[in-house]
């Protein structure tokens, strides 16, 4: 947090936020919630693990005059590191080579990554500060996916300033494919045990 702060959830509760808040009857719960403790700094064992188990993610930035870019990134599970209880970090691979997020951080340091996991209907919104490393084989070793079959042009760290977890209203339930399919097919291998067994006992029944 800089000097004009005193809650980590100031990072997004303005003072025009707050004011809203106010005549719209939430404040108080929020100035609750902020006396509290406010919103987590660091990054915890439990988020890790979430972080970590992503496919996804959404990435926030803005230019110098304001305006806003979301950026899609994915890959494998493990894909998104947490490297210490402040920094994320991946791989940022080859893609349109438009560099609109890269642009945006020289200018604006301030970026945002928001996580949806649909699965669990649970959404985590961090703020942060981020910036793009070039040139760094040993970071971009560290960080590219195993087997991955994309090529990694830079490194993107992200570091934290404040965090929070939402409610799970509105979010539709989803299932990745893959975890689908091996539910499907564990499902299927146990129905063969259960027939193989069944056709065992109908056997010795008639022996």
């Amino acid at each position: 947090m800089d000097r004009h702060t005193t809650y980590t959830s100031d990072v997004a509760f303005t003072d025009v936020v707050k004011a809203i808040q106010t005549r719209k009857g939430s404040r108080d719960a929020y100035a609750r919630m902020e006396q509290g403790g406010s919103w987590e700094r660091l990054i915890t064992a439990e988020l890790k693990t979430e972080i970590e188990a992503q496919r996804s993610v959404f990435l926030a930035t803005a230019n110098a005059q304001g305006q806003p870019y979301i950026q899609h990134r994915g890959g494998p599970v493990g894909f998104l590191r947490v490297l210490d209880n402040q920094t994320i970090g991946f791989a940022d691979f080859a893609g349109n080579r438009q560099y609109i997020t890269q642009g945006n951080l020289e200018q604006n340091p301030k970026a945002h990554l928001f996580l949806m996991d649909y699965a669990n209907r649970r959404r985590i919104k961090i703020w942060g500060t981020a910036r793009v490393v070039e040139g760094d084989d040993a970071l971009v070793q560290q960080l590219m996916p195993m087997d991955y079959r994309a090529r990694p042009e830079q490194v993107l760290l992200f570091t934290v300033t404040a965090w929070d977890v939402n409610c799970p209203q509105h979010i539709p339930q989803r299932f990745e494919a893959a975890d689908v399919e091996a539910a499907i097919e564990s499902r299927d291998q146990r129905i063969a045990a259960l027939e193989a067994e069944v056709r065992r006992l109908r056997q010795d029944r008639a022996t």
